[in-house]
């Protein structure tokens, strides 16, 4: 089985993040959301490898040195499936944004490091 590595992408920037003030309508929602969250990794316990989680901000590092850098990448969790076409299906009802706000799942694979040359 391979693994894949699944990064939820967010629907808002991180300044209307900073500016949210959820209705009830919205922490309603939320709960809902949660709690479909917690069903969905307890229905795929036997392909996740790693449960994840939320992530925070992001820095980036390049010649230019170490800067703050935004995007959407809210969160990750790492499953095993027999392709990535299965790793995908799973998450194709995903409460993130079928329920959430979220905007989508990016699906990964992660591939083994290059061998060290002789």
């Amino acid at each position: 089985m391979a693994k894949f590595i699944a990064l939820y992408i967010g629907s808002v920037s991180a300044a209307e993040k900073a500016d949210y003030a959820p209705t009830p309508d919205d922490e309603a929602m939320w709960s809902r959301g949660m709690a479909a969250w917690g069903q969905w990794m307890s229905d795929h316990a036997d392909a996740i490898v790693d449960g994840g989680g939320p992530l925070g901000a992001t820095l980036r590092i390049s010649p230019k040195g170490i800067e703050p850098h935004e995007n959407r990448i809210v969160g990750y969790v790492i499953v095993e499936a027999d392709s990535h076409e299965a790793a995908a299906r799973l998450f194709s009802d995903h409460p993130h944004f079928a329920i959430m706000p979220g905007d989508s799942v990016e699906i990964l694979e992660c591939l083994a490091p290059p061998s060290p040359a002789a």
